[in-house]
């Protein structure tokens, strides 16, 4: 059985405008399944060039493995199928598009029922799609995102740093995440957001002008994307991640958040109670509200600023819990076992 993975991947994977929780993802698991001996292929698709994976696809020789990210396969649904047969296809799914947006869910449904395996990055991703694409539980493995070490944050007294790691888009909470913070407007705190500011700019410039007229645009600082060192030492400077987002599968920002210790209060959206380790044997790092919900979440980042016994139970939850986060190597290691298994 080759070992061989022919990876297809977005186009803008390595650029760092776009550090996406999926393209971190993509290129971890690329390194990791490298050093497990495989050989990987990367092709770059742009994520609505069909005709360009079609293609692709139909030059790859008979029998060949091929693990297609979702952002490209799940609305290459006729691609997959045409290859089906030929090729031992598997699809990397970090969201389902159509929990997001129900006009896709039947293209997405397609798509999947084309490959051999679907690999999810989150058991509620798994459970999603088991619930609302009649895949076979046996076709549909998980693999969940890794993180990687970093040094344990310690915090200052009062917690009023507040980081948020998101794209600014909709679909992130931003305008939730602003209402929330003018609610709290009496306490002391500060708010850095880091992520893609270019992708809505009318919504980001509507975030901007609910930010003069909170007055809270000397207390909001919109970074942009960052990456590397220079996200790690906006990591060391924060108290708590926080996030807004209306959809989450996983929500790596926030494990990234706890592998180094921080606390999170965050909206109770798809995979991020998994993320936090909820249900486990050890007390949850962070607080968890509803989505869309402004008043929810200022009660929440109130109670982490004015709550100093919780603060100090948060952040020892958050310490612990960073001991029991996959690494990127588990992560390549249950990849590598579901294209095995697609494989035979």
């Amino acid at each position: 059985m080759s070992t061989d993975v022919h990876f297809v991947v977005p186009s803008g994977i390595d650029d760092p405008a776009r550090p996406s929780g999926g393209n971190v993802y993509d290129r971890r698991l690329a390194a990791e399944l490298a050093r497990l001996g495989r050989l990987v292929l990367l092709h770059r698709v742009g994520a609505a060039d069909r005709g360009a994976l079609a293609r692709l696809l139909a030059g790859l020789p008979r029998g060949a493995t091929v693990l297609v990210d979702g952002l490209i396969g799940s609305v290459a649904g006729d691609e997959l199928a045409a290859e089906s047969e030929r090729l031992r296809l598997a699809v990397l799914l970090h969201m389902p598009l159509g929990q997001a947006e129900p006009d896709t869910a039947a293209g997405e449904a397609r798509a999947l029922g084309a490959a051999r395996v679907t690999i999810a990055a989150s058991r509620w991703t798994r459970q999603w799609v088991l619930a609302h694409y009649g895949l076979e539980r046996s076709r549909v493995a998980v693999a969940l995102p890794g993180t990687d070490p970093g040094p344990l944050a310690v915090g200052g007294p009062s917690g009023r740093e507040l980081l948020c790691v998101a794209a600014v888009t909709p679909g992130k909470g931003h305008a939730t995440l602003v209402a929330a913070l003018a609610a709290i407007a009496d306490l002391d705190w500060r708010c850095t957001c880091v992520g893609a500011l270019d992708l809505d700019p009318e919504h980001v410039r509507r975030l901007r002008v609910a930010l003069e007229e909170a007055g809270l645009g000397d207390r909001v600082d919109l970074l942009g994307p960052l990456v590397g060192d220079r996200l790690e030492r906006v990591r060391t400077q924060a108290d708590l991640v926080v996030s807004a987002s209306r959809h989450e599968a996983f929500g790596m920002a926030l494990a990234e958040g706890v592998a180094r210790g921080l606390p999170v209060v965050a909206t109770d959206v798809g995979g991020t109670p998994e993320a936090l380790g909820c249900g486990s044997a050890t007390a949850s790092p962070g607080l968890l509200v509803p989505p869309d919900d402004p008043a929810a979440l200022a009660a929440g980042l109130r109670r982490w600023l004015t709550d100093s016994n919780l603060r100090g139970r948060l952040r020892s939850a958050a310490a612990r819990r960073r001991d029991t986060l996959a690494t990127w190597q588990d992560t390549a290691q249950q990849v590598a076992a579901a294209l095995d298994a697609a494989s035979r």
